[in-house]
C-alpha cells in the first residue's frame, strides 16, 4: 500500500513587510499563507506524496483563498472543515537583516482551529488509511480545545497503525491559556515514533536539559547525542530523535546542520553555511517534511538526515512559508551540487 500522509494544524494568513522594511515603514504588506503543518503538507505534496491536511478555517473569502492555495500545490483539502462566523489566524512578519532579527507578531486568538472541537474534526474519518501522521507543538499551544484535538489525533493515528511524528516547535507567545507546554506535550509525545526539535524545544516542551550555546558559533555534537539519548530514555516509544542545529551568526547568515539518533546509530549531517538568507521562516517545517519523506523512502538513517538538511537548506532561498524546492533539486544538493550555477 502506498504511503498516505496526514498533517493536522493551523494555516494562517501571513502578512510580511516587503524587502527588509520594518512593519508599516511602508503601507505595503505581502499577503501569503503558511503555518507549520500546512507547510509540511505542501512540501510532501510537491515531493509527489499523497497528503491530506486537517484543519478548520472560516467559511468566507479568506478561508476559500487558503483552500485554493493548498489545492494549487496538490494537498488534499477534503478533510478541512469550513466554519461560519469564524476567523483565520494571522501572523505579521518583519524580515531581519544583519544584527536585527526577524520579528513575528501573532494575531491568532480565537481562530477557527483554536475554537474547533475534536468532534468537529472527526479524526476517525479523517485518518482513515493514514500511514504517517504529523503534528507540531504549535497547535496544542493555541487553546485547550486544540490541545484536546491534538492528543485525540495522535491516539487515533496510533490506533490505525500509523507512524506518528511530532515537531515540538515551542512558541512562548502562544502558551497562555493556563497550561504549560510540558504538561501538554509530554502526554502527546507518548504516542510519537519520531520527534523533531531544536535544543530549546526539547528543554521547554519536555523539560529535558542540555548545555550548549547556539550563539557561540561552535557546536558540541556530543551534547546533542546525550540530549537525544535522554529523550529516548524518557520516552521509550520514540524510535528517532532529530535535532536541528542552527548557528545564528546574523539574521541572514546561519550555519545549518542536524543530528539524528535513530534505530541504527547516531549521525551528524553535512553542514551548510547559508549566507544571504531570503526567508528562513518555514525552514524547520521543510526539514520535517524532508525527514518524513526520507524515512519513508530510504532504508538509511544517515542518508535520511542529510536529505532533510539539504531540503531545508534550499528552503532558505525561497520566499514564503512553503518550500517550493523540487525533488531533483534536493537530490542534486545532496550529491554535492551547491554551486548555484544557472541550469540551462
Amino acid at each position: 500500500m502506498a504511503n498516505r500522509y496526514v498533517t493536522f494544524g493551523e494555516i494562517m494568513l501571513r502578512l510580511r513587510s516587503t524587502e527588509h522594511y520594518r512593519l508599516f515603514q511602508t503601507p505595503i504588506l505581502e499577503a501569503t499563507f503558511g503555518g507549520g503543518e500546512a507547510n509540511v503538507a505542501v512540501s510532501l505534496a510537491l515531493l509527489g506524496e499523497d497528503v491530506s491536511f486537517i484543519t478548520a478555517i472560516p467559511k468566507n473569502a479568506i478561508g476559500e483563498a487558503a483552500l485554493m492555495e493548498l489545492r494549487k500545490y496538490g494537498v488534499d483539502i477534503s478533510k478541512i472543515k469550513m466554519v461560519p462566523d469564524s476567523r483565520l489566524g494571522i501572523y505579521f512578519l518583519e524580515t531581519g537583516a544583519n544584527q536585527r532579527p526577524s520579528l513575528v507578531v501573532y494575531d491568532r486568538a480565537n481562530s477557527a482551529i483554536a475554537e474547533a472541537s475534536p468532534e468537529l474534526l472527526d479524526f476517525d474519518t479523517s485518518l482513515k488509511d493514514v500511514t504517517w501522521f504529523h503534528i507540531t507543538g504549535i497547535t496544542p499551544a493555541l487553546s485547550q480545545k486544540a490541545a484536546d484535538s491534538a492528543l485525540l489525533a495522535v491516539k487515533k493515528a496510533k490506533d490505525k497503525g500509523a507512524t506518528v511524528s511530532i515537531d515540538l516547535n515551542y512558541r512562548k507567545k502562544l502558551w497562555n491559556y493556563g497550561r504549560t507546554a510540558p504538561e501538554v506535550m509530554c502526554e502527546i509525545v507518548k504516542y510519537a515514533d519520531v520527534v523533531i526539535a531544536n535544543e530549546e524545544d526539547i528543554q521547554k516542551c519536555l523539560g529535558i536539559e542540555a548545555t550548549s550555546d547556539v550563539t557561540s558559533g561552535k557546536l558540541e555534537i556530543d551534547v546533542y547525542k546525550t540530549l537525544a539519548e535522554n529523550v529516548k530514555e524518557s520516552f521509550p516509544n520514540i524510535k528517532v530523535v532529530a535535532i536541528t542545529l542552527r548557528e545564528s551568526k546574523g539574521a541572514d547568515h546561519n550555519g545549518w546542520s542536524a543530528v539524528l539518533h535513530g534505530q541504527t546509530g547516531f549521525y551528524h549531517s553535512r553542514h551548510y553555511e547559508i549566507t544571504d538568507i531570503v526567508d528562513r521562516v518555514g525552514g524547520g517545517d521543510s526539514f520535517a517534511a524532508g525527514l518524513i519523506y526520507a524515512l519513508s523512502h530510504f532504508d538509511d538513517e544517515e542518508k535520511s538526515i542529510n536529505f532533510a538538511v539539504a531540503a531545508s537548506a534550499l528552503k532558505h532561498s525561497v520566499s514564503g512559508d512553503f518550500n517550493l524546492s523540487r525533488l531533483s533539486e534536493i537530490e542534486a544538493l545532496l550529491k554535492g551540487d551547491g554551486s548555484g550555477r544557472v541550469l540551462r
